[in-house]
């Protein structure tokens, strides 16, 4: 049986950390450790770096709470990320050398949050089916709305009504640097009023997060005149733009600010890329959805797309050594 090298990320691996992301089939900007360290405060790094005779093959962005390794609970997605040229007999010793060496070092539980199959360069699931074999639990799923380009795109009655009102309100879209009307005048209060709670960044880290990765992190306002109405900023990667934060004043329905804006997204400024993701409607870990908001989000064409969560214990590391015929 193939052995691999599991070891624990320092601060003198950065640079190859990322040179390494950079190359991988299944990663975006959100791998970089510019992006994993903003928020450094709030987790412990545990992240792994998996190497084959010294080269390395694969790492796994994480973070450690008590006994149990998770894929980093900072970023929206995670999982084994891997080299292109990795097959899955390898991935799946890659599993049992992690979990073995995981449960030497005390843990007793991985957690892993998939990287959803639209952000890969192609076909990534060795990794999936690698848990399977060592008996992880499926323990959370969360839908997201996704814009397949290769599909014709049909918007529903209701959004093509909004998108006429928004031309009758004369809308302007505009792309703008700064996040500060946006998150200050209409973000931070709607969050506050409708659901009491504040963005995931603050005003200064996603300025700061803006800073390191111009070309990713997009903002996009609405305006009637000269006011500020609505706006969303894009997580933009290589295949997907993915809407981050969508808000909008009370006046959204009236003057049709959000079916505009996302009108003039989907259908110019992304309209060559591979996917457009609005993100999951989901609550209460998954077993709740907001129906306005998928409804909302699927009359723009969107189709429902999983992504699963999982949960296996170290000491299954043994149920991967004679899987190979």
């Amino acid at each position: 049986m193939k052995q691999f090298s599991v070891r624990k990320y320092t601060s003198s691996d950065r640079q190859d950390w990322n040179d390494f992301v950079s190359k991988a089939k299944n990663a975006t900007f959100l791998f970089h450790r510019d992006f994993m360290e903003y928020h450094q405060d709030r987790f412990e790094d545990y992240s792994l770096i998996i190497e084959d005779e010294k080269k390395w093959v694969a790492v796994l962005p994480a973070n450690r709470v008590g006994d149990t390794l998770f894929s980093h609970q900072g970023l929206t997605y995670g999982g084994l990320v891997v080299k292109d040229s990795l097959k899955l007999e390898k991935v799946i010793y890659i599993l049992k050398n992690i979990l073995q060496k995981l449960e030497i070092y005390g843990f007793k539980k991985l957690n892993i949050k998939e990287i959803p199959l639209i952000y890969c360069n192609g076909f990534s699931d060795e990794f999936s089916y690698a848990l399977f074999l060592a008996d992880a639990k499926t323990i959370r799923k969360d839908t997201l709305a996704v814009i397949d380009y290769s599909l014709p795109i049909t918007l529903s009655k209701d959004r093509l009504d909004g998108v006429k009102r928004g031309k009758k309100n004369h809308l302007i879209v505009k792309e703008e640097n700064d996040f500060t009307s946006f998150w200050n005048t209409i973000l931070i209060p709607n969050l506050s009023i409708k659901h009491q709670t504040k963005p995931v960044h603050s005003l200064i880290e996603i300025l700061y997060l803006k800073s390191k990765f111009p070309q990713h992190i997009r903002q996009f306002n609405v305006y009637k005149e000269d006011e500020l109405v609505g706006g969303t900023t894009i997580f933009e990667s290589k295949n997907v733009a993915h809407s981050q934060y969508i808000s909008a004043n009370n006046l959204k329905n009236e003057l049709g600010t959000l079916d505009f804006l996302h009108h003039h997204l989907i259908t110019d400024v992304f309209k060559n890329k591979k996917f457009f993701d609005f993100g999951i409607s989901n609550e209460e870990q998954g077993m709740k959805v907001n129906g306005g908001l998928s409804y909302w989000k699927e009359s723009f064409g969107a189709h429902i797309l999983m992504q699963d969560f999982y949960e296996v214990e170290t000491k299954n590391y043994p149920k991967l050594e004679q899987v190979i015929r």
